[in-house]
């Protein structure tokens, strides 16, 4: 750690001295040359410099130039970890703004004024002794030491209070540093995305097909980039890493819907081919109530037949509400109205499927109505083996049914009774009796299901097929 530190100071000691102005370093190496020049005792050649003064004031200016010397190390050392410091701590406001940011600037701005105070010691310092002075005597020369000394020594002070200070933020600079080195690869990212669905979009256009409500879209996201271009300079790093990520989500979508623009159209068009056959095929099919109500009529009574009166009409309004809407879906296509197209194609089908269940329900009732007037008792036989197999399943390991269980499959039985009972008679309600023995079969179901949940599923529950 020692040796590490140790070559990062040399480092910035050596770029302290590459980055002095010309004059001040001419200045800084004019002093080490005559420091060498005094102790060489001078020459007679033109750039040898000859003290005066005897021994003793040419050792005190010497060890004043060295202190001088040194405080100018000392200071351009400080100000390089200053400058350093800054950089580190502007990071973490521009990204952190937590408490813990907040006060390392206002410790950073405390440090500032003892870099300062130590600055103005020095430079005052300095520009108290003219050391080159042929005339400068021996206790000028030694004060002039003891300043610079000083000086120095509070530079250094100060150094190490700024390489504490460095040490205890390094958890906040690399925090920050994360978040930086997101922000290019998010700004990159989202500049990507809007490229690709640019792109996407002159790609539909190209096909034939306008993608208005894509470009519109795209459009608003302009002012995004701008700001994203501005940088987390003016908008702060967190703005803008959100901003990245809005601008991403946005284009992505973009471009994936200008993609399927294509595929969806030719969706769009073979539902419109499909749901027009199929409302041409439901309105001959509407044509072909009104026999089937015919039928019902002269066969059976009123009762089996009087709520299907209205089928007819009904199937046939609903038939011509689907041939309208899909009128409007077909010029929705054309105006490249997509939402509104995929909308009125939604009700289309809605109203085919009402149709249909209009027009099967009539047919589907003469049907049972034949067979059931035909042959009642396939419709006794198996309403009571599905009474007679739940009873079963009841008694299953018991000697006397459980009261929950029989009183419900009892009342099965008097209603099969009843509903066969209500056949008699000139014009029985076979419809009645239909309704009657499907209700009497889904109670006996409840029954069954009751008793397999309370014997938890097992063998006896599952041993029979307890309702048909």
């Amino acid at each position: 750690m020692t040796g590490t530190r140790g070559a990062r100071r040399y480092a910035k000691d050596a770029l302290a001295l590459a980055l002095l102005p010309l004059p001040l370093l001419a200045a800084v190496s004019a002093g080490v040359l005559g420091s060498a020049g005094a102790f060489a005792g001078g020459g007679s050649g033109g750039g040898a410099r000859r003290w005066f003064g005897g021994g003793r004031a040419e050792d005190q200016r010497a060890g004043a130039q060295a202190a001088k010397d040194a405080a100018a190390a000392a200071f351009y050392e400080l100000d390089t970890a200053q400058r350093g410091l800054r950089i580190s701590v502007e990071t973490i406001a521009a990204v952190d703004a937590s408490p813990a940011a907040g006060r390392a600037v206002e410790e950073f701005a405390a440090l500032g004024r003892r870099v300062d105070e130590a600055s103005q010691a020095y430079i005052e310092a300095v520009d108290s002794y003219d050391l080159d002075r042929a005339d400068l005597d021996a206790a000028t020369a030694s004060d002039a030491r003891t300043d610079l000394t000083r000086a120095k020594d509070e530079l250094v002070r100060v150094r190490g209070e700024l390489e504490r200070f460095e040490e205890r933020l390094a958890p906040l600079l690399d925090t920050a540093e994360t978040q930086l080195a997101r922000l290019a690869p998010a700004v990159e990212r989202a500049r990507a995305a809007l490229l690709a669905a640019s792109d996407a979009l002159d790609a539909a256009r190209g096909s034939g097909l306008r993608a208005d409500d894509q470009a519109a879209r795209l459009a608003a996201l302009a002012p995004e980039l701008t700001r994203l271009n501005e940088g987390a300079g003016r908008h702060g790093v967190a703005e803008t890493l959100r901003r990245a990520d809005h601008v991403l989500r946005e284009a992505e979508t973009v471009r994936a819907e200008a993609e399927r623009l294509p595929e969806r159209a030719a969706e769009i068009d073979r539902r419109l081919v499909s749901l027009r056959t199929r409302a041409q095929a439901l309105a001959n099919r509407v044509v072909s109530v009104e026999p089937v109500m015919s039928e019902l009529r002269r066969r059976f009574s009123a009762a089996c037949w009087q709520d299907l009166q209205p089928v007819p009409e009904r199937a046939a309004q609903a038939v011509r509400q689907a041939e309208g809407k899909l009128a409007e879906a077909g010029r929705a296509r054309e105006e490249q109205r997509w939402a509104d197209a995929t909308a009125l194609l939604g009700t289309v089908r809605a109203l085919l499927n009402a149709a249909d269940e209009a027009v099967s329900a009539a047919g589907d009732r003469l049907r049972r109505l034949d067979a059931v007037s035909e042959d009642p008792q396939q419709e006794i036989e198996r309403t009571r083996f599905t009474i007679r197999d739940a009873q079963r399943l009841a008694m299953d390991g018991r000697h006397t049914p459980d009261p929950r269980h029989a009183g419900p499959l009892d009342d099965a039985v008097a209603r099969l009774d009843r509903a066969v009972t209500g056949l008699e008679g000139r014009h029985p309600d076979y419809w009645r009796f239909l309704t009657e023995t499907e209700a009497v079969r889904a109670a006996v179901g409840r029954v069954v299901e009751q008793i397999r949940e309370e014997r938890g599923g097992g063998p006896a529950g599952r041993g029979r097929g307890a309702v048909g």
